[in-house]
């Protein structure tokens, strides 16, 4: 079991940035593959990056590439996400997400997907 908790959302002009980040609880981090995601009101939940258990290999949804990173740092059990260029599309409670399946690729859709965090919300002004 592990606990996934997510800071750094917040309102920011459309251009700014924001740094998400994602503590988890257990010793066991490095194990896990993980997510961000986000939903939008009445929208689906999609993936918006998402990372390896090494951080070898990394997916982007193509609203966001060229904008958004993901890392991760395995020694602080912590996962980021650096939004640069914010839009006001990309308004949206934004969630992390582990999968403890073991893989070598990118998890790339919710049910590969073990456990949550409750989310943080970003709302950028345009």
């Amino acid at each position: 079991q592990v606990q996934l908790v997510e800071s750094g959302g917040g309102l920011v002009q459309a251009g700014g940035s924001l740094r998400l980040s994602c503590a988890a609880s257990g010793r066991t981090f490095s194990v896990y593959a993980m997510g961000w995601f986000r939903q939008a009101p009445g929208k689906e939940r999609e993936l918006v990056a998402a990372i390896t258990r090494s951080g070898g290999s990394t997916y982007y949804a193509d609203s966001v590439k060229g904008r958004f990173t993901i890392s991760r740092d395995n020694a602080k059990n912590t996962v980021y996400l650096q939004m640069n260029s914010l839009k006001p599309e990309d308004t949206a409670v934004y969630y992390c997400a582990a999968d403890r399946s073991l893989k070598n690729y990118v998890p790339e859709t919710i049910p590969q997907y073990d456990y949550w965090g409750q989310g943080t919300q970003v709302t950028v002004s345009s």
